[in-house]
C-alpha cells in the first residue's frame, strides 16, 4: 500500500470516528459506523477471499485498489474472470498468476471458499451475474448502474433480500471525505433549506474504443456503451453517480422526471444519446436539473447544491455563504463607485439591471485529502463481509439511483413526464 494513502486513510478514519460519535450522522450515514467499531463475525485473522468478474478499465482499477490494501486487510484475490482475451491475460498479469483465472463467471461461482465477488462487467450483464452470485451464497459488490432495465434492478434487489447477502453498488462518493463533510453540513442545516440542485457532466469524446483490426464482430462487445441493448449511455454511465448524490442530499427520492435526449454530434453509428437534459421533481418542490454532453468538456463535472443560506459545489470542494464576510474597505469603496456607474440608466436604455454571479470565492468544505475513495468503498465491502451484513441504506442508494436514471431515459424517449410505478417501491 502506498504511504500517501496510508497517511490519508488514518486521517480519514479519525474523522469517521468523530462522525460516528454523532447520532445525527450515524442516522443519515450508517455505513460509516463499521469504520469505527470493533469488527465481529469472520475473524480479521481469517482471509476474506474475493473474485473479480470483469477486468476491463473499471475492473482493472478496482483490482489495483484491492491490491493496495489487501495485505493490511488480510484479503486474497482468489479468482479473476473475463471472457475477452486481452482482459483475461491482463487479470492474470496483475495478480501474478496467483488467482485462478476463468473465462466463464459461472465456473468462478462454483468455488466453494469465496466470500464475495466484485462485478465490473458491461451493464447488461450485471443482473444475471449478481443474482447467480447471491444465490451461490456470495456477497456482491456491483458497479453502477445496477442493471439495464428497471425490472432487472428490482430482481437484483429481491435476490439480495431473499438471500440476505450484501449487495453494494459502486457509488464511491459515499466514502469521500469531502462529500461526507458536505452532506453532514447540509443535513445539519448549514445551507438552510435546500431548494434547488444542479449537476452536469461534460466530456468531449465519442466513447468509441478501437476494435482489433480484422475483427469487426468485436465492436459491440468493446463499444457496448454506445448501443441501446447494452447501455443507456449518459444516463447509466454518468448520471447514476450524480443522481445518487441528489437523493443523498434530499434524504429522499424524486416523484417524477421529464427529460430530452439527442444524437446531435457523434453521428457514426451510436444508438445512445450524446446530449441529455433532465429535470427531477422531489415531493417538497425541490428540483434537480441535470445535463450531460459528449461534445464539449469546458464545464467538466459538478454538483451544485443551492440553499437559502448558501451554496455548495461538491466536486470543487467549495462552499459559499449567502452572507459572505465583507471585503477590505478599499474594495468596498471601488464596489460602491462601480455600482454608482453601472446603475445609471441612460435615456432609452434598459429599465433593469441584470444580477450577475457573485465574485465571492467561498471556502473549502474539507481539507484536501489525497486519497482514492474507490479504495475506501472496497475496504468497506471487506469489513461488511467480516460482519456478514451491510447497512441497507447502501443498497437503497444504489437501487433508487439506478431506477431513476432508467426512468429519465424512458422520459427522454417518450417525451412524457414519468413517475415510478408503485410496484418498484422498496
Amino acid at each position: 500500500m502506498d504511504n500517501l494513502f496510508l497517511i490519508n486513510r488514518r486521517e480519514f478514519l479519525k474523522k469517521i470516528s468523530a462522525f460516528a460519535g454523532s447520532t445525527a450522522v450515524v442516522a443519515s450515514m450508517p455505513w460509516l459506523k463499521t469504520f469505527s467499531n470493533d469488527l465481529h463475525g469472520k475473524s480479521p485473522n481469517e482471509k476474506v477471499r474475493l473474485g473479480v468478474i470483469g477486468v476491463g478499465d473499471r475492473g482493472r482499477a478496482l483490482l489495483l485498489n484491492l491490491q493496495a490494501f489487501m495485505n493490511e486487510a488480510n484479503v486474497e484475490i482468489a479468482a479473476v474472470c473475463d471472457n475477452y482475451e486481452p482482459n483475461y491475460q491482463r487479470a492474470i498479469n496483475i495478480t501474478g498468476g496467483k488467482a485462478k483465472a476463468f473465462y466463464d463467471y459461472r465456473k468462478l461461482l462454483e468455488m466453494k471458499d469465496l466470500d464475495g465477488v466484485i462485478i465490473a462487467t458491461p451493464l447488461h450483464e450485471h443482473k444475471r451475474m449478481t443474482i447467480d452470485a447471491l444465490n451461490a451464497g456470495m456477497h456482491v459488490f456491483c458497479e453502477k448502474a445496477m442493471a439495464r432495465s428497471i425490472d432487472d434492478v428490482k430482481l437484483m434487489y429481491d435476490a439480495h433480500v431473499e438471500t440476505k447477502k450484501i449487495l453494494q453498488t459502486g457509488h464511491q462518493r459515499m466514502f469521500s471525505p469531502v462529500y461526507l463533510t458536505a452532506i453532514d453540513k447540509i443535513h445539519s442545516g448549514g445551507l438552510g433549506q435546500v431548494t434547488h440542485m444542479r449537476a452536469f457532466w461534460h466530456r468531449n469524446g465519442d466513447w468509441r474504443r478501437p476494435v482489433p483490426k480484422g475483427h469487426p464482430e468485436l465492436d459491440r462487445k468493446i463499444n457496448w456503451r454506445l448501443y441501446d441493448e447494452y447501455s443507456a449511455g449518459l444516463f447509466t454511465e454518468l448520471l447514476s453517480h450524480q443522481m445518487q448524490v441528489a437523493n443523498w442530499v434530499k434524504k429522499s427520492y424524486p416523484v417524477s422526471v421529464v427529460a430530452n435526449g439527442s444524437i446531435n454530434f457523434w453521428k457514426q453509428g451510436r444508438e445512445v444519446y450524446d446530449d441529455i437534459a433532465c429535470i427531477f421533481d422531489y415531493e417538497d418542490g425541490t428540483q434537480f436539473v441535470y445535463d450531460s454532453i459528449n461534445s464539449n468538456k469546458h464545464y467538466g463535472i459538478e454538483e451544485q447544491i443551492l440553499g437559502s443560506k448558501g451554496t455548495m459545489e461538491l466536486e470543487m470542494n467549495k462552499i459559499y455563504s449567502e452572507t459572505p464576510p465583507p471585503p477590505p474597505a478599499i474594495l468596498n469603496l471601488i464596489n460602491d463607485i462601480e455600482k454608482g456607474v453601472f446603475r445609471t440608466i441612460p435615456i432609452g436604455g434598459a429599465s433593469w439591471i441584470p444580477e450577475t454571479a457573485s465574485n465571492y470565492h467561498g471556502e473549502f468544505i474539507e481539507q484536501n485529502y489525497k486519497m482514492d475513495e474507490s479504495k475506501l468503498q472496497l475496504e468497506a465491502f471487506v469489513r461488511y463481509i467480516r460482519e456478514d451484513k451491510a447497512p441497507e441504506e447502501l443498497t437503497l442508494q444504489g437501487y433508487y439511483s439506478s431506477v431513476w436514471v432508467l426512468l429519465a431515459e424512458q422520459a427522454a424517449k417518450t417525451r412524457e413526464r414519468v413517475e415510478l410505478p408503485k410496484k418498484y417501491l422498496v
